[in-house]
Parts: structure tokens; sequence; C-alpha cells
């Protein structure tokens, strides 16, 4: 495989991967930054690899190392060794747990080990043996199978546990998420570009990403090319979101999303999904 073999390899592979960061760090935004990582790194190691066998399982296993490197960042978990596990029966309940997992919140997930949490999206969500799951995460198949059973029992404690509702949107984000809605409906793009801050960051995410004002501002000049989207302002997981509304992109509702943040009354960040559609596959989104 040549380098151009490894680029369509990660764009075919990146939204499995976005898949399985997401659950892995309870976050679909963090995800795809997880996701950014692990692509940068396999360019990175791809010239002093060598003959890569499983091509598909080297970028998973990147991914793994990157997603257990930001839990530990996060110091949200204390990591137990991948090895250090006894072989425990395994659940042949699959027809349930798919269930189950299918309509787990990704807050339940962080309530499995890593081990647990591995396990289970590479064998439930994305549907890889348990052998090929042991070779991704370097364990044994027995450390798979007691990971496997621990974290499917314990999804299924956790599935029917109400979730809490994200609190109403400040008054404060509701207005600055409206009126950008309302501008940018009406294609008021300049009212838009007066929002940016001097050093406002553009990430479009799996495109590019662009930093200060003049640069940022082309942004609103592609969007003028696009006369099917509009914006309502909403919830993505957590965060306050506009959710956008393009038939060209996608007949769900929901096509994408895009989050902004704002220091005073000016924009810093903006954060545009549109060429990441993978996303919403992990994404819960509710009008404000």
């Amino acid at each position: 495989m040549d380098l151009d073999g490894l680029t369509q390899l990660m764009e075919a592979m990146r939204p499995r991967l976005h898949r399985y960061c997401t659950r892995m760090i309870g976050s679909p935004f963090e995800g795809e930054d997880i996701v950014q990582d692990a692509l940068a790194s396999a360019v990175a190691a791809f010239p002093v690899t060598g003959e890569i066998e499983r091509p598909e399982s080297w970028l998973l296993r990147i991914a793994h190392n990157a997603a257990l490197d930001a839990l530990r960042r996060r110091k949200r978990h204390g990591l137990e060794p991948l090895d250090d596990l006894l072989p425990e029966p395994v659940d042949h309940s699959a027809h349930a747990d798919a269930r189950v997992v299918a309509t787990a919140s990704l807050a339940a997930f962080l309530h499995l080990s890593v081990i647990e949490r591995s396990s289970v999206v590479l064998v439930d969500v994305l549907g890889y043996s348990l052998t090929e799951t042991a070779h991704i995460l370097g364990v044994s198949v027995p450390a798979v199978k007691a990971g496997l059973h621990r974290g499917r029992v314990r999804l299924r404690e956790l599935v029917d546990a109400p979730a809490n509702p994200p609190p109403p949107l400040a008054s404060v984000d509701r207005e600055r998420l409206r009126a950008y809605a309302d501008r940018f409906n009406a294609r008021d793009f300049d009212a838009l570009r007066d929002l940016l801050s001097e050093e406002v960051r553009l990430d479009l995410v799996s495109r590019t990403r662009l930093r200060g004002r003049k640069d940022v501002s082309v942004y609103f000049t592609r969007y003028q090319q696009v006369h099917g989207c509009r914006l309502i302002p909403g919830w993505a997981e957590n965060y306050p979101a506009l959710l956008a509304c393009d038939p060209e992109i996608a007949a769900t509702p929901v096509a994408y999303i895009i989050l902004l943040d704002w220091a005073d009354d000016h924009i810093v960040s903006i954060r545009d999904f549109r060429h990441a559609s993978y996303v919403m596959a992990s994404l819960t989104t509710r009008l404000d």
C-alpha cells in the first residue's frame, strides 16, 4: 500500500473510526478530534512501518491508542491494564445485546472500563470478530471475551436509566444563536462577517482549517452559493448548536450541525460539520 492507498483507506475508514472514538471518549466532538489526531499519527508512521498486513486493523489500533491517550489526559477514569483480566463466561444473548448497544447513550459507555468499552464497540457496534478485536487491542481473545461479557451486562443495567435532559439555553446563548440563524437564513453574510473576531478560528471538519478574520470570511462567500440550507438554534448532545437543514446533504430534518464559541459579542471559533455528516450517526439533537 502506497501513500495514495493510505489516503483512500483513511477516507473510507473515517466514519468507522469516528464511531469507535466517540464511544470510547463519550463525545462525538471530542471523538472527531481524536480521529484527526489518529489520522495524523498514521500518516507520520506510514513511511517507517514497512508492509502493513492488516491496514484496517492497524488504523483502528492507532485510533484506539489515541483514544487512550485522550482518556489519560482527561484523567476521567483510572485505566486498568488491558491484559490484566481473567477470562469469564461469554454472554450468549447477542441479539438482545445488539438492541441494548444500539439504544445506549454515549454517557452509558463511559461507565464501562476501557477493555469493556473497546470490546463492546468493536464487536457489537462495528462487527469485528473476537480474533480481530484481540489483534486491534493487542490483548488475548479470553481478555476480549471477558471484557465483552462484563460490558454487555453493565450496559443492560444502564440503558433503561432515565437520561437527564439538558437545561434550557441561557438567554444570552439563545439570543446569539437566534441572531446568527436569522442573519444566515436571510443571507446577510456581511452582518455575520462583522461578528468575527480578528483571531477567529474555523474548522470545516474533514476539509480545512483557517484562522483570522480575513481568511475565515471566505467561509461565508461559499455559503452564498448554498441556497437550500437553513439554520435553527438547538442542542447537539449537551452543546448549544445551530442545526442545519439542508436537503443537498441529507433528507433528514437535521443534516449537520455548527458549533460557535464567543468572547464578548464576537465569534472566536466556528466548527462546521457540513462535510462530516457521519458525525450525525452518533449525535442526539433537539430544538431549544
